[in-house]
């Protein structure tokens, strides 16, 4: 699923403008991106978190040459996924029907 079928997805079942659709979906992955770039956790329940995990300093090899290279300490964006996602991808438990899901005939 692509951003695009995302938009289409919420303008259909939100009874949306696409324009207004895709002014929604940005809204929300800003803030997301601007909870994440302050360092904190973003929690969707019960689909899933956002977190920043730092990654440490670690030696690494240059796989043209062979040279050892220094790989400096980071940040990075996570996705952990919460139990009903869990349950709705592996199809055991039998994940709960969203808002969305139920109005739909």
């Amino acid at each position: 699923m692509t951003k695009a079928d995302l938009v289409d997805a919420l303008a259909s079942d939100a009874e949306l403008s696409k324009r207004t659709a895709s002014h929604i979906v940005e809204i929300l992955l800003g803030e997301i991106t601007r909870a994440l770039q302050r360092g904190e956790r973003v929690a969707l329940t019960p689909f899933g978190s956002f977190v920043v995990r730092q990654r440490r300093a670690r030696e690494g090899r240059n796989p043209m040459s062979g040279q050892t290279i220094n790989i400096p300490a980071r940040k990075v964006p996570a996705f952990v996924a919460g139990r009903s996602l869990k349950q709705a991808v592996s199809g055991v438990g039998g994940a709960k029907k969203t808002a969305a899901q139920k109005r739909r005939p």
